[in-house]
């Protein structure tokens, strides 16, 4: 049994209504456990803690996306931060649309609505007509009527062209948008210890009650393909997404003409397995402050892990799409032309101006959000795919193999590639 890391004392106490509902979602969390012979998976424990209805956090009353927590949330995404982030997606996706003579746009997990109702606010102004359906699919029931409420603030004469889902549908033809969804889907964790991997689990320690972590052995046929990545033999901890990869290929498969873009932060696999990546990806969000305990308060919290976006594009093409595009979000706002878009404020009006252009440089930052996110686009149905990555495609890196250099790095003593750091809170 390996003791679970409680953080209680460096992360604001939560209300006694909210202790309570997630003192419930442990409770139900260990039931699951004892039925399952005394040990639980990560990602079925991960599963419970962000989706269980009415306790878990993404199913449940949490705030989560805002810009400080005084309003009670966890993390900020783009959208939250700028409208620029709508303003400049709609420069690809109104093109997009018109390429595939498609007049429907679909975004899995909307968050607080802030994406959709800016996309089409824009889009209503400058491409009126081009988008007739937007679709939203959404499990969150709290989630949806946020979505609501914030469409119906921005752009007003679009809500009734807004449908929510519960599931994809089975053929889509458009555009389809993620912001943050591959990074909160369930995962798999292993570690290696003395070359040997075993994959990590939850179970209930008998003598305090709480949930804490204990491996199991996993015979070497049944280990996932992507350890083998991982180079080396010395100890290490990392996650596999089965989740996110599976999610990926039935869009793949639903999408019949038109791209799907996703937005998130993660490396190709050759840096997400680096040897000195050795204690994983997977972080926590809570009040603004980021940490490294997810069994901590379970339901109150965000938890996630970085993209393989290897493990993604490879989805992609075995589902029969095409790869498009890969690159840095940096990269993506400015070959889409944010900076044109900002220029259309007057910088003479410093109040206006100035805290637009610095959530826009937030956004295109190395030090922010600019170089960890990351934006992969797949499709099928358009020839010249999608423009925007004419110039600054990486999908080269999406090459699984490591890098001599990194290899030679971790015998050397040279620095690993940058830690994943503080992903959601800017």
């Amino acid at each position: 049994m390996i003791p679970s890391t409680q953080q209680a004392g460096s992360l604001p106490a939560p209300d006694p209504d909210a202790a309570a509902r997630s003192q419930r979602l442990v409770d139900a969390i260990a039931a699951d456990c004892a039925a399952a012979g005394g040990w639980l998976s990560f990602d079925r424990f991960m599963e419970r803690a962000l989706y269980t209805p009415g306790l878990g956090y993404y199913s449940g009353a949490n705030v989560k996306f805002g810009t400080s927590p005084r309003d009670g949330s966890d993390f900020v995404t783009a959208p939250e931060l700028s409208p620029f982030f709508a303003r400049t997606v709609a420069r690809v996706v109104a093109p997009a649309l018109a390429a595939s003579a498609t007049d429907e746009i679909l975004e899995f997990g909307a968050g607080s609505g802030r994406l959709a109702g800016d996309l089409l606010a824009v889009l209503d102004r400058d491409a009126p007509g081009r988008c007739r359906r937007y679709t939203v699919v959404e499990l969150s029931g709290e989630l949806r009527e946020r979505q609501r409420q914030t469409i119906a603030r921005l752009a007003p004469e679009a809500l009734s062209r807004v449908v929510w889902l519960d599931a994809l549908p089975p053929r889509f033809d458009g555009v389809v948008l993620g912001n943050e969804v591959l990074d909160a889907m369930p995962v798999r964790l292993f570690a290696r210890r003395e070359g040997v991997w075993q994959e990590r689990g939850i179970a209930v320690d008998a003598a305090s009650g709480r949930l804490a972590w204990q491996d199991r052995a996993v015979p070497a046929a049944d280990l996932p393909e992507q350890l083998q990545r991982v180079p080396g033999r010395h100890d290490y901890l990392t996650e596999t997404h089965e989740a996110a990869g599976g999610f990926v290929r039935t869009v793949a498969t639903m999408l019949g003409r038109g791209a799907a873009l996703l937005f998130d932060y993660g490396f190709p696999a050759r840096e997400y397995y680096h040897a000195q990546r050795d204690g994983g990806t997977l972080m926590c969000h809570y009040r603004h402050r980021s940490h490294d305990a997810p069994l901590f308060l379970p339901g109150l919290q965000d938890i996630t892990a970085h993209v393989d976006f290897t493990f993604v594009a490879e989805a992609a093409v075995a589902a029969g799409a095409s790869l498009y595009g890969y690159t840095s979000q940096a990269r993506f706002l400015l070959d889409a032309g944010i900076l044109d878009a900002l220029a259309a404020l007057d910088p003479s009006d410093a109040a206006r101006y100035l805290p637009a252009a610095n959530a826009v440089q937030k956004l295109l930052s190395e030090a922010e959000m600019g170089e960890l996110f990351k934006v992969i686009a797949f499709g099928k149905g358009l020839p010249d795919g999608l423009p925007v990555f004419d110039r600054g495609d990486r999908s080269w890196m999406l090459d699984a193999q490591p890098d001599d250099a990194a290899d030679d790095a971790s015998d050397d003593g040279e620095p690993a590639p940058r830690s994943p750091g503080d992903a959601h809170a800017v």
